[in-house]
């Protein structure tokens, strides 16, 4: 509410008596209603109580007065209040020498909506001889003066009109966040018996927290002995435990957010908690209630004012039987909307479960509509943990797991290694730097162009003397897409590459960082011949690969990525050319070769009945050649004869594990169950 509050100090009695100090000469009611009305509006209720008739001052003190009408007005949101008297007395039948009737309208905006009434004033004349000897004419007052259908004995009831918060569901409608129910233990405190410490210490004991939360919820203020007081939601394990030899304890099923493919898709999902003091005070516009869930992270946050639903509000006279006597204002409940995101949870959950808590990161995509099946975090967190109770215990491992479960990887940008070969090649093919039967002499595992390199050299895992580009990308050879990149030139590579998705943000709400080439160009040949196969500066998340490869599918069209299924609606995204369908068809069957060939680095995909294409990649993340550092292995794989699937996938720390061979043994058992070709 928000009322002028001033202080009135008027020499004389200036303003309520028109007529100066003159104490014989008898007061106006008209002059009387306007000041209380000026003061009603202005929320000065202990200056309107001056005004009041003896009789009305003796029901009730000044203290008790203002505090009612501003806990009132307080509780219903009032705000604007306006009062428009007729001064043309009421009834003549009714007013008199000693009593006099004005009507009057009153409006005011509440937190239900408008309120518009009609009412009555009427003014008394009394004996001078009152402590305001100058008044002779006083408001009688009536609760119809809060609120005019209001009497004597009767309240205003707010009562709040919950909504429902929109459900997150996947492309076959499996719901990935949904209103569900979860159990709750609590305490009907008045049923807690003569042994009520003893029964608390046990509660407390079983459920794993301090006796002390305990009371501390059952001595709140609105706590009483025949309500049901909540004291945590329940997990699975507290779930199952007994608790029926406690007096007094309660374990019921309540409304709440469930999550229900949870740590498989919490970073895809997010989670809900309640609306903070920093939440209100950095978007005061999305006009937050006070215990209002709100997303934190995830979906639920970056779709929050679409699924959050909007409360409503009724506000109420009620009798002193409680019954309701009048609806005051109500303004009905808005739930939110669904979102159908375009993933397949089930698809989700088996490349989650494939990971086996290896830490990574997986974005798969169906490449001829953009279409985003998958974007896979691990290790990851269980998001039901915040709605039943998340443990302190709990939140301190999450946090110093050196894995950091909590972080979004497949927001996050990395360096791609040899995954981002097919690119440097179709940028030669494209330029025509490069043809598909170009030979390269090459000896040794290490190359360096000159002497002005210094001691810095390319170097590669497995040394063919003569090979062509379909030989390097089979290979996955370092130096011969160096050398291209070389041939190509900075500006050139550049200027092709980019085509490819780098530096412009994804059509997405959900927030992934733009892929990048190089920080501020590339500033030597070094760096160039490092880009050609995926280190020196290029950084890619996993989705944005995933997207990079769909040249080599469609033709040489790049598409757009779809997560929310309605942006479907709107018609296909748009897809952007970035090289000759004959390019693109010629990578693409050398990455097929790099399954199919029994050399192949990726041949260990190579699945009977199907056509999979696909690129290996590690990516060494070291300051310098000497020292050895982290290694993170890739592999990029599609079916070239349906193209309803490309998966990109990526571990950390395959160094000592095969590589990005490791993450192709990874990848092999998800292909397999997508195309229904799994091995018994």
């Amino acid at each position: 509410m928000y009322f002028k509050w001033i202080g009135v100090f008027l020499c004389l009695s200036l303003v309520l008596i028109h007529t100066g100090c003159d104490r014989n000469k008898e007061s106006d009611p008209t002059e009387i209603a306007k000041q209380y009305v000026e003061w009603w509006e202005e929320g000065s209720y202990e200056s309107m109580y001056d005004l009041l008739s003896q009789e009305s001052r003796q029901e009730t003190t000044k203290e008790e007065f203002a505090t009612r009408l501003q806990t009132i007005y307080e509780g219903i949101g009032a705000e604007d209040l306006t009062i428009k008297p007729d001064f043309t007395p009421k009834e003549a039948s009714e007013t008199t020498d000693e009593r006099v009737f004005y009507p009057y309208q009153i409006q005011l905006e509440t937190s239900a909506g408008r309120v518009q009434a009609e009412g009555s004033f009427e003014l008394l004349k009394e004996d001078n001889q009152t402590k305001a000897k100058n008044l002779s004419w006083r408001m009688v007052w009536h609760p119809s003066l809060i609120l005019p259908a209001m009497d004597a004995l009767d309240k205003v009831n707010v009562q709040t009109l919950p909504s429902s918060r929109g459900e997150i569901l996947d492309r076959n409608g499996h719901g990935l966040a949904i209103n569900g129910t979860i159990e709750v233990i609590g305490i009907i405190p008045g049923k807690l018996g003569d042994d009520g410490e003893q029964t608390l210490d046990m509660l407390a004991e079983r459920l794993g927290i301090s006796t002390e939360i305990i009371k501390r919820k059952l001595d709140a203020a609105w706590v009483k002995d025949d309500l049901f007081v909540p004291i945590l939601n329940l997990n699975a394990q507290q779930g199952r435990m007994d608790y029926s030899d406690l007096e007094g304890v309660i374990k019921k099923n309540e409304r709440a957010r469930v999550y229900p493919y949870g740590a498989a898709a919490a970073h895809l999902t997010g989670y809900i908690r309640q609306v903070t003091k920093e939440d209100l005070t950095n978007a005061p516009e999305a006009h937050y209630g006070p215990n209002e869930l709100i997303g934190k992270s995830g979906s639920e946050q970056v779709y929050n004012e679409v699924l959050r639903g909007r409360d409503g509000k009724r506000i109420s006279i009620v009798d002193s039987s409680g019954q309701v006597k009048e609806i005051v204002a109500e303004k009905k409940a808005v739930n939110g909307q669904d979102i159908h995101l375009t993933i397949d949870a089930e698809f989700q959950q088996s490349i989650y479960a494939s990971f086996r808590e290896d830490a990574g990161t997986a974005a798969a995509i169906n490449p001829k509509t953009g279409e985003i099946l998958a974007l896979v975090n691990s290790p990851s967190y269980d998001p039901n943990a915040f709605i039943v109770g998340l443990s302190s215990e709990q939140w301190d491992e999450w946090n110093h797991n050196p894995d950091k479960p909590l972080m979004n990887r497949f927001t996050k940008l990395y360096a791609p290694g040899s995954v981002f070969k097919p690119i440097t090649a179709a940028v030669g093919l494209k330029l025509g730097v490069t043809t598909p039967g170009k030979v390269r002499e090459i000896h040794g595992l290490r190359w360096s162009k000159d002497p002005s390199w210094g001691n810095y050299y390319v170097t590669r895992v497995k040394e063919v003397p003569v090979l062509n580009l379909r030989d390097a990308l089979v290979y996955s050879d370092n130096i011969y897409l160096a050398q291209e990149a070389l041939e190509i030139g900075a500006d050139a590579f550049l200027k092709e590459a980019v085509k490819f998705g780098f530096e412009e943000a994804l059509p997405l709400q959900f927030p992934f960082p733009k892929a990048s080439l190089a920080n501020k160009g590339i500033k030597n040949e070094i760096q160039l011949a490092d880009s050609g196969y995926g280190q020196g500066e290029v950084l890619m998340s996993p989705l944005h690969l995933a997207l990079a490869y769909t040249p080599f599918t469609n033709g040489g069209k790049l598409i757009q990525p779809v997560l929310d299924s309605s942006e479907q609606e709107k018609g296909p995204k748009e897809t952007r050319e970035v090289l000759d369908s004959h390019t693109a068809q010629i990578i693409k069957s050398m990455l097929v070769d790099v399954v199919q060939d029994p050399k192949g680095s990726g041949h260990s995909a190579d699945i009977s009945g199907i056509e999979i294409a696909g690129k290996t990649g590690t990516a060494e993340l070291k300051i310098s050649k000497a020292e050895k550092g982290q290694e993170n292995g890739w592999f990029v794989a599609f079916d070239t004869m349906e193209s309803k699937l490309l998966l990109a996938m990526m571990i950390e720390h395959v160094e000592g594990r095969g590589g990005s061979g490791y993450v192709v043994n990874k990848a092999t058992p998800i292909l397999r169950k997508y195309y229904g070709k799994e091995q018994f």
